[in-house]
């Protein structure tokens, strides 16, 4: 039986969130909980121990109605004091087959605030956009704590929309933007927020660092590449997805789109966007779902994103940020264990690669031996993770030359704990390094618990990724130097142990140079 580890919220009842609101009652008198002024009104957070929180504050209007599909707007001003003191609600999704929570709410463009309360200077700001494929996931899931503490910054975690609310591509919806990037702009909008309010809570507007990881990786990657996101951050961490990665492009998602209005009844009708708008978002999603259609950024548009994340650095016509990048050791093994959650034969492994690889089986059999892996599946998550795709080992090395190439610095990492808590418990198979098991070192508890070399790992990866939020450099007390990219061997290892950070020749442990030649 498949166990979600990570923990995922439930949603707060209408009177908590507070969804919609306009206007908000005073807090009690009295009251020692923090006040801060933003630039829609008064919102009164929570004081813990070192930090302060202000949850659920609303970025942008609520994209319901005329708005669905629609470049956010600005929210509305609110009077009194604004309790800000539990999440907003998650965005409209359908949870996965494993675990999570469907919900169908689009009132849900909402951040949330974690601000150290040592004093001094006002402190970088770090922008968190969550994973989840664009479909699922919420920014209240990831408690940031640890980093606004130990690394004395503001974190600042945004909802975005998600599947068919916020990827939807249909020529009925292209209008000052091009359809299908609205969670793009809701990203864009979060990040201006961000340089209207950071000082308020602490932050400087004039460094912020966006991060993000899986999808938020990729969206990541599309902001820096995104005119319209231009001067909004100053640095940037996209984690396993790589900014060489592929885009949507405006035939291909366009066409998806119209197989959804198709799926909804709205292809003929004489007004398709009025229908799409009127569709429930429950209908919408589940079309979306079961259609498998795309969720991500949407090449095409001069202003949002015209051209593919790799074009755009090549060209030189992107965000000139510095850059911390990488993935995980064993990213694939996540989703072979999810699509063979039993063991299989060394035969089938074999019937899999050939039916991939064609003409190129035999050799890439003699580079992956199933008797080489203590289990088939392992082989196979080992060719996945190697060769192709935006979660590959050698599209991250890719992205670190292309972007080192454009003359930006790259600090490329590789986390490799096999030992670190998974995103889903497999019964039976060795998860090692998967996808996401990078999140607990950085949020506190998402995935599990951490024993003692592993909380020491933590302390040190939040000190390189925040003290690259202060100065562009990745430094952590006692821990080895991290030098910029320069060659496939410059890619920082870290895992636990006296010899768990270290450099490693990522490109020459995964084959690259073979997996170019036999990929073309």
């Amino acid at each position: 039986m498949l166990r979600l580890r990570v923990l995922v919220p439930a949603l707060a009842s209408a009177a908590l969130v507070l969804t919609g609101l306009t206007s908000a009652s005073a807090a009690p008198p009295g009251s020692s909980d923090p006040v801060v002024a933003t630039d829609k009104g008064l919102v009164r957070g929570l004081a813990h121990d070192g930090y302060r929180t202000f949850q659920g504050i609303p970025y942008a209007a609520p994209p319901v109605g005329e708005r669905r599909w629609r470049a956010p707007a600005p929210a509305a001003r609110w009077t009194g004091v604004r309790p800000a003191t539990e999440p907003g609600s998650q965005c409209a999704q359908i949870g996965p087959a494993y675990g999570g929570e469907t919900t169908y709410e689009e009132d849900c463009l909402f951040l949330n605030v974690f601000t150290p309360t040592r004093p001094g200077k006002r402190k970088p700001v770090m922008v968190w956009f969550h994973g989840g494929g664009n479909t699922t996931g919420s920014s209240s899931s990831y408690d940031a704590s640890k980093l606004a503490v130990e690394g004395d910054v503001v974190v600042v975690t945004a909802n975005y929309r998600l599947g068919a609310i916020g990827w939807l591509a249909h020529q009925a919806l292209d209008g000052t933007y091009e359809s299908g990037n609205y969670g793009l702009l809701d990203q864009q909008a979060a990040l201006r927020w961000v340089q209207r309010n950071a000082g308020a809570f602490g932050g400087d507007r004039r460094n912020v660092t966006v991060f993000g990881e899986s999808a938020g990786s990729i969206d990541t990657c599309a902001q820096i590449a995104s005119p319209a996101a231009a001067g909004l951050f100053h640095k940037a961490i996209p984690q396993s997805g790589s900014c060489a990665s592929p885009s949507r492009t405006e035939a291909g998602a366009e066409a998806e789109g119209q197989r959804l209005a198709s799926a909804v009844g709205c292809a003929d009708a004489p007004d398709v966007a009025a229908c799409l708008r009127a569709a429930p978002v429950k209908e919408l999603n589940e079309a979306f779902a079961a259609g498998g259609l795309n969720a991500g950024p949407v090449v095409g548009d001069p202003r949002v994103l015209p051209r593919t994340y790799s074009e755009a650095i090549a060209s030189g016509r992107f965000n000139r940020v510095p850059v911390l990048h990488g993935s995980t050791l064993d990213e694939m093994r996540l989703y072979v264990g999810l699509e063979y959650p039993q063991p299989i034969t060394a035969t089938k492994y074999e019937e899999v690669v050939r039916s991939t690889y064609g003409p190129a089986a035999d050799a890439v059999l003699a580079l992956y031996p199933a008797d080489a892996y203590d289990d088939p599946r392992l082989a196979l998550a080992a060719i996945r993770t190697d060769s192709a795709g935006g979660l590959s080992t050698c599209a991250h090395q890719d992205a670190f030359e292309e972007l080192t190439d454009a003359g930006v610095k790259v600090f490329a990492y590789q986390f490799a704990d096999r030992g670190a808590p998974p995103l889903i418990d497999l019964p039976g198979f060795d998860e090692g390094a998967e996808h996401a098991t990078e999140l607990t070192f950085l949020f506190p508890g998402l995935l599990g618990e951490l024993d003692a070399a592993q909380t020491k790992l933590s302390d040190t990866m939040v000190s390189y990724w925040t003290s690259f939020a202060h100065h562009g450099r990745p430094v952590a007390p006692g821990a080895p130097r991290w030098a910029a990219f320069r060659g496939s061997d410059d890619v920082l290892q870290l895992a636990p142990g006296a010899d768990g950070i270290r450099t490693v020749d990522t490109a020459e442990a995964s084959n690259c140079s073979f997996w170019r030649n036999v990929l073309g």
